[in-house]
């Protein structure tokens, strides 16, 4: 499944497409910078760092793993963002996604997260994937919100997940969508 699509919003036009190979070096700097904007993922800036050569490893398993779905948020020609279903060889597992997203804060309120991850949803819904998972912080409500708009309940609750910079701990809520 082939996916590149066209949309504007708040004046921004960008393409949501499928990751490719020359995406790699874009991909590890984007990552990096959306590490240090927001304490709504789960690595500091420079944790877990990702190079170009780790990326076009995960464009490539996505490309060949039918149960991977890397997608990009393109901006003129400029990746401000991406989302990731990643699949599980496991038998008791292969029946389920994870996904993740991450987008540049200068490109929040764009619809782009909200239109990564309904492309997402279609690509499960098309390709028999019968559960989609997530994790999102407690404190995120707005994602929570938009993630309980698209089908998404909430699952669970891992409590004291995080420790954040103010020294306090906070729970992750674990969300689930299933097919149809």
């Amino acid at each position: 499944m082939d996916i590149e699509k066209q949309f504007f919003a708040n004046g921004t036009c960008y393409t949501i497409r499928i990751a490719r190979h020359n995406d790699a070096q874009a991909l590890s700097d984007i990552r990096l910078q959306i590490d240090g904007e927001t304490e709504n993922l789960d690595r500091e800036k420079g944790e877990g760092f990702i190079d170009k050569a780790g990326f076009e490893r995960f464009i490539q398993s996505d490309i060949e793993n039918e149960k991977n779905l890397f997608l990009v948020a393109v901006v003129s020609g400029k990746i401000v963002g991406f989302s990731r279903c990643e699949g599980n060889h496991l038998k008791r597992f292969a029946h389920k996604v994870e996904f993740g997203v991450g987008i540049l804060q200068d490109y929040w309120g764009r619809g782009i997260g909200k239109n990564l991850l309904k492309e997402s949803i279609a690509w499960a819904d098309a390709n028999n994937i019968e559960k989609m998972t997530l994790h999102v912080l407690e404190t995120n409500e707005k994602a929570i919100r938009l993630y309980e708009k698209c089908g998404f309940q909430i699952e669970g609750l891992l409590q004291k997940d995080k420790i954040l910079s103010d020294g306090n701990y906070y729970n992750t809520v674990v969300m689930g969508r299933f097919n149809g």
